[in-house]
């Protein structure tokens, strides 16, 4: 048994090593990845900005950090269903499988690659905010479970990607998922608070999972809310915790067994 967990972590490692080597050897990947958080803060901050309220009152781009971060780590997964769909189309899952390595070490080693690459993200991406004048006032313990809870949602939606890549057929279907993740979060408290929509959207909008994450992070950060009146809005901090753990158990079991399946 105990080498049988030896060499699982050991072959996990070798595939994280691949796929941070892949990062290095084209680092173009992670500032495409945040370009778009990027350029949506700049716009969004300063062109919309002013025109932009926060329920409450407060600055609208200390509002807006918060849900950049959130948002660059739910696109996250379009990456991963990227690159895993690149790795079967190109035949290297084929080889890793006729390789004797622990079957286990392929899924896991993209999860962990995956999760660290999002910590580069997440620092270099609060770093930009820090830049523009973003200023959080929750301290350290409150920035640390926040940073937390947006690489728990980023964890989550990793197995999301792995499954997503494991179906589609090319790498150009996987990219098509951005035009399916960009409404969902447009639809969510990332830009503009709920109860500022119409009353069923802005329902809609509190449900979805990004939302508590995103209540969740400002409240952790003492950046100004903009929560509103409802059972989950009022609930952000346990419910950003539960929407992952779910999302977790749906989607891993499904990421495994394709896997499996691709070997019958």
């Amino acid at each position: 048994m105990g080498a049988t967990m030896y060499w699982a972590v050991a072959d996990c490692w070798n595939v994280v090593r691949r796929g941070l080597t892949h990062y290095q050897r084209q680092p173009v990947n992670i500032a495409w990845q945040l370009g778009f958080p990027i350029l949506s803060v700049l716009l969004y901050g300063y062109v919309f900005g002013s025109a932009m309220t926060v329920p409450g009152g407060g600055d609208y781009r200390d509002f807006l950090m918060p849900g950049m971060f959130a948002m660059t780590m739910a696109f996250g997964f379009i990456n991963t269903a990227t690159l895993v769909v690149h790795d079967a189309t190109k035949g290297v899952i084929d080889r890793f499988r006729s390789m004797p390595m622990a079957p286990s070490a392929v899924v896991s080693g993209r999860g962990v690659t995956d999760l660290l690459v999002a910590c580069a993200e997440l620092t270099i991406l609060m770093l930009t905010a820090l830049a523009i004048g973003w200023r959080p006032d929750g301290g350290i313990a409150g920035g640390l479970t926040a940073f937390a809870l947006l690489l728990w949602l980023r964890f989550a939606l990793i197995w999301l990607g792995v499954w997503l890549g494991l179906l589609v057929p090319n790498p150009e279907a996987a990219g098509g998922l951005f035009a399916v993740a960009f409404p969902l979060t447009m639809i969510s408290s990332i830009f503009v608070a709920p109860q500022l929509m119409p009353d069923w959207l802005g329902a809609v909008a509190a449900w979805n999972p990004l939302s508590s994450t995103v209540a969740a992070t400002r409240e952790l950060f003492g950046t100004p809310v903009g929560s509103g009146d409802s059972w989950v809005e009022q609930h952000a901090l346990l419910l950003a915790w539960v929407w992952p753990a779910v999302l977790t158990l749906v989607f891993l079991p499904l990421a495994v067994r394709r896997f499996q399946r691709l070997s019958r």
